[in-house]
């Protein structure tokens, strides 16, 4: 008996559904519509809840770019001749070109569910702003120029800031608020976000940890510069 109910609940719901689309192009096509019908626009690739979701995902993908950037200032930073940590160099590029691609593909799986990108919307913590309570200022401008152990640090914060923030926009998408909940939207964030930021943590932090063991010994120099070789031919 309930499967009955809910067939016909189902089947009474697909009757009510709007055909958008094909209304457009009924006006459009008709012979009596005003010459003031121009354009089809409910024909796009646009369903479920990106209308509401769209401008987090821009965001965010604003928030991938600009990170990006930061892991490349690092590994500049650990490239020149006076750092000379290869090693630094290479796992900073490593992260930026990885954060870089993923911004690029964010933006194409945008345009891909009929949005469009918006490169001027971007999220406070990339502008630097603070929130006291009352009213948003800027922050002091970040320093990219760190110590070894500081950098590996602030690498993790970064990849926790991300992957913070992609939980909260996978916690909209998995709404069930009428009109907000996209399946789309949390079946792409659980097989392009989670497990990658899973996976750098968990790196991240356990380079943060053996570094701060190795630094408390009588030679810090010998072991920051073990260290990096290590980082560098990939044996860590």
């Amino acid at each position: 008996m309930k499967t009955v109910i809910l067939l016909l609940t189902f089947a009474a719901l697909a009757l009510c559904a709007d055909d958008f689309c094909y209304k457009d192009t009924q006006r459009a096509c008709s012979p009596t519509s005003s010459k003031l019908v121009t354009g089809v626009p409910n024909c796009n690739a646009k369903y479920g809840a990106i209308d509401k979701l769209q401008s987090s995902l821009q965001k965010y993908t604003n928030e991938l770019l600009y990170r990006s950037f930061d892991f490349l200032l690092m590994s500049t930073f650990y490239g020149n001749y006076i750092k000379n940590r290869p090693g630094f160099e290479k796992l900073y590029r490593t992260y930026s070109d990885s954060l870089w691609n993923d911004g690029i593909e964010l933006i194409k799986y945008i345009e891909t569910r009929g949005g469009t990108m918006d490169f001027s919307n971007i999220p406070n913590n990339i502008l630097n702003l603070e929130n006291d309570g009352s009213e948003s200022k800027p922050s002091p401008k970040p320093n990219w120029e760190l110590n070894e152990y500081t950098s590996l640090a602030k690498a993790l914060d970064l990849e926790k800031e991300l992957a913070e923030d992609i939980f909260k926009i996978h916690l909209d998408a998995d709404s069930l608020k009428p009109g907000q909940h996209d399946a789309e939207v949390v079946h792409h964030i659980e097989e392009e976000f989670v497990s990658k930021h899973r996976d750098a943590i968990r790196k991240l932090s356990g380079y943060t940890y053996d570094l701060g063991k190795l630094l408390d010994t009588p030679d810090a120099s010998l072991a920051v510069y073990m260290f990096d070789e290590f980082l560098q031919n990939d044996k860590y």
